[in-house]
């Protein structure tokens, strides 16, 4: 029998950045998903703590399944392993999770994370030589577990169909790469590691879930393909005004020191796909470096003041806040956060606040009880918890 750990993501700054090879702030959560695996008398069967439900998954199946539902995940995850390592193994596999669902924090990407660890380590698969050439750093891996989940291939392990979402590799790379006790800086396509900031243990996150779903699987998909789509489109307007082949908006502007302006031209025609640039811009460019090194200097106030500007920009220029996450953002600082913003997807989901440790727990409580007096509708589905960085993936 083996344990495997793999922890929800915090995404602190970062909408929709990673993609387009822009920079995110990134914690791996103290919460997250913890897979039991045995041996089997044959096939691979799966259950949760959550669900009576047994699956029995075997490579290339059409599982009849509601969207969004587990299981999903897990056969995307058998599909790929199986195309790029062989046979597999016959498991038993417990599923079970501290991570409240659909909330922004990233409980899909860490069941596949987890499901394909469990069974990457079940087979024997880091021996092989497919893993070996491909696969040789925390990075590497994180950027493989990605493509779990967008079918993309990666180095000579062929892609398959994933999930359906159209994304990067933020997750992953906080649940493999990031450390206790501390915020990490990462650039993206390819993932490359920048600056950590200590997370004081005078600090703490409070994370409400607003109650409203943000599945990726789900309502939400084709406004979070579509916002990773439009930076596609700019990409390529860029490329065919310039004669370049880049494949992210970050190379682009890593190009030429007239980059910039450059971009704002061959969009300037399109107001969605000039929106869609801004809100690049200002996140990854602008919020992110500021914020890190407001951070390092503890000067909470400029923090701040960056992730109001991170959740204004997210809500009138990327467009992928709601009312609710908009009220959560501004009752948080109502009531004294330190900083609070939006995170994940969007069209739904989460906010963080950063508020003292000591008063943490209260803060929640005042937090929500606010919050749901306003959105009642939201009561019994609306939640807080209280985390700070926990460290990556492990066995336990």
């Amino acid at each position: 029998m083996t344990q495997m750990f793999v922890p929800g993501r915090l995404e602190v700054l970062g909408k929709h950045t990673d993609y387009a090879g822009g920079r995110s702030l990134l914690a791996a959560v103290d919460r997250g998903i913890t897979i039991i695996l045995d041996d089997n008398g044959e096939g691979i069967s799966a259950t949760t703590s959550a669900s009576p439900d047994v699956l029995v998954l075997h490579p290339g199946d059409r599982l009849d399944l509601p969207t969004g539902h587990w299981g999903g995940y897990l056969q995307a995850v058998v599909d790929r392993l199986a195309l790029n390592f062989g046979e597999l193994r016959p498991a038993r596999l417990e599923i079970d999770s501290d991570l409240p669902l659909a909330s922004g924090m990233s409980s899909s990407s860490a069941l596949v994370v987890a499901m394909a660890l469990s069974l990457v380590d079940h087979n024997g698969f880091r021996e092989t030589p497919q893993w070996k050439e491909n696969i040789t750093s925390a990075i590497d891996l994180a950027g493989y577990m990605a493509c779990f989940e967008n079918g993309m291939t990666f180095g000579t392990l062929e892609g398959v169909r994933g999930v359906g979402t159209f994304g990067g590799s933020e997750d992953h790379t906080a649940m493999l790469c990031c450390r206790p006790d501390q915020l990490t800086q990462f650039s993206f396509c390819p993932i490359v590691e920048h600056e950590s900031v200590p997370f004081r243990p005078e600090w703490s996150f409070v994370v409400a879930v607003s109650g409203v779903l943000a599945e990726k699987t789900g309502t939400a998909l084709a406004s979070y393909n579509r916002a990773s789509q439009q930076t596609r489109d700019i990409i390529a307007a860029w490329n065919t005004a310039t004669g370049r082949a880049d494949t992210v908006i970050a190379d682009a502007l890593a190009s030429d020191e007239d980059a910039l302006e450059g971009l704002r031209a061959v969009v300037s025609h399109s107001p969605d796909l000039t929106a869609r640039l801004r809100a690049f811009l200002t996140e990854s460019e602008e919020v992110i470096p500021a914020a890190t090194r407001a951070l390092a200097a503890g000067d909470l106030s400029e923090f701040g003041r960056l992730a109001d500007l991170s959740q204004r920009n997210a809500d009138e220029v990327l467009g992928n806040q709601i009312p609710e996450t908009n009220r959560l953002q501004a009752l948080a600082r109502e009531l004294g956060a330190d900083g609070s913003a939006g995170f994940g997807a969007g069209f739904g989901g989460s906010v963080w606040a950063l508020t003292r440790t000591a008063d943490a727990e209260a803060f929640a409580t005042d937090w929500l009880t606010r919050y749901v007096s306003e959105f009642p509708e939201v009561a019994g589905r609306a939640t807080t918890l209280v985390t700070r960085p926990g460290g990556p993936a492990r066995h336990l």
